[in-house]
């Protein structure tokens, strides 16, 4: 498989198939038993431990159909997690990105107190923190309504391509796939030609 630059991919197929496995070796989460990731000529699982992390902090985004947002944390202190560690202030770029998905009125709100689609827009201002090129999103409309996750969609298609961001997006939604630029098939962990 080969995904190049800018490009917006779905990955498609049933429950089990291996989707979410695909994304998250692709995305340095989970290290293949065989074969290699490789990004830009230099393979991911080949770097080191810190160099792995680096990679995955600066170059990639990462939004997920459960959100993982920490209860304790305001909207905005969830999206500035990924930037305390790559750089010292982002405080401003965070409080943009929430503006821009929408919630710069609901900045200081805790997860508990923001609907699904809500709290999905702060994972996608967290994942687009420090400016990545590639975003992974595993079924980032799973746990919404149809109107909630086409705006989330409507969204995070709109930021990647307005951005130049390289998606790469596992959905069941066969609809939702018609809306990239390539939709990849997946069959019991295979690629289906």
């Amino acid at each position: 498989m080969e995904v190049q630059t800018g490009e917006i991919l779905f990955l498609c197929g049933a429950s089990g198939a291996g989707k979410t496995t695909l994304l998250y070796t692709v995305a340095g989460l989970e290290k293949p038993n065989q074969g290699s990731v490789m990004l830009r000529g230099h393979s991911l699982y080949g770097s080191s431990k810190k160099l792995q992390a680096q990679i995955r902090n600066e170059m990639m985004g990462y939004i997920f159909q459960n959100y993982y947002l920490l209860p304790e944390l305001t909207a905005l202190e969830n999206v500035l997690l990924p930037a305390l560690i790559a750089r010292e202030d982002a405080h401003e770029d965070a409080i943009e990105l929430l503006r821009r998905v929408g919630l710069g009125h609901r900045m200081d709100h805790l997860p508990t107190e923001l609907s699904g689609g809500e709290q999905q827009r702060v994972a996608i201002a967290r994942a687009l923190i420090n400016d990545p090129d590639i975003i992974f999103a595993d079924e980032p409309t799973g746990n919404l309504d149809s109107k909630a996750g086409q705006g989330v969609m409507e969204l995070l298609l709109g930021l990647a391509r307005e951005e130049g961001k390289t998606l790469a997006i596992v959905t069941h939604d066969a609809r939702l796939a018609s809306l990239g630029d390539r939709t990849l098939y997946l069959s019991d962990g295979q690629l289906a030609v």
